[in-house]
């Protein structure tokens, strides 16, 4: 029997999920383009997911639609919408529904008091990880036993260790876990990221660059300190 042409898998990926908390178009297309500005370059073109949750109106929806195409984002689903006519709604627009918004909801409360231990087998990475290099950690925490390159990229849905040059980007508790953190042996990245909060390097502040580091979030917030 001849090979088929395609070949269709099952695969996962981390996706930013935009939540929407305003009715007013002005104050949205503000706020959207004031978090690209912060980064331009990890923003351009992203692909997102955008959550409905407390939109009330499928006019509402559609006019935070165009705002969030016009900003250059792009939109691969809608998640948060319960509604049957918000639902019809959506699904005219030409956008795939997500469950993203009501599993998310039983996860948040599956994982607001469990213990970043408490996820699956390390991942542990022993080898320079390289510029343009993409390590994902699904379900578990990573640890990278090596240094890390500008331009390589490092996610887990739990914690990440980096005892080496920490450079790149970090991103830890991808799938939403604030309780993940990030430590790290010599801080120079681009990026470091934990539930969706987000650093840029001229962000980080720079009595830590260069230095032995945990970030974690407080109050939803990136903060840092020194590993003594």
């Amino acid at each position: 029997m001849a090979q088929s042409s395609i070949e269709l898998k099952g695969s996962s990926f981390t996706l930013t999920v935009l939540h929407i908390h305003d009715e007013d178009p002005e104050a949205i297309k503000k706020a959207i383009q004031e978090k690209i500005d912060q980064a331009p370059e990890f923003l351009r073109n992203a692909p997102v997911v955008f959550n409905v949750t407390g939109l009330l109106n499928a006019n509402t929806i559609l006019s935070c639609y165009k705002i969030i195409s016009e900003a250059g984002l792009k939109i691969v689903g809608v998640s948060g919408c319960t509604n049957t006519k918000l639902r019809q709604a959506i699904t005219d627009i030409g956008l795939p529904l997500l469950s993203e918004g009501q599993n998310q909801k039983t996860q948040n409360k599956k994982t607001a008091n469990i213990a970043p231990t408490e996820h699956g087998k390390t991942r542990i990475i022993t080898t320079h990880v390289r510029s343009g290099q993409r390590i994902y950690a699904a379900n578990c925490d990573l640890i990278v036993n090596a240094n890390v390159s500008a331009g390589a990229e490092l996610i887990a849905d739990g914690n990440i260790h980096i005892y080496g040059m920490m450079r790149g980007r970090v991103l830890a508790g991808a799938s939403g876990d604030n309780n993940c953190q990030i430590y790290c042996t010599h801080l120079q990245a681009e990026l470091v990221s934990i539930a969706d909060q987000f650093w840029l390097s001229e962000q980080i502040p720079a009595d830590f660059i260069g230095k032995a580091a945990r970030l974690c979030l407080v109050n939803n917030e990136l903060t840092i300190d020194n590993i003594i």
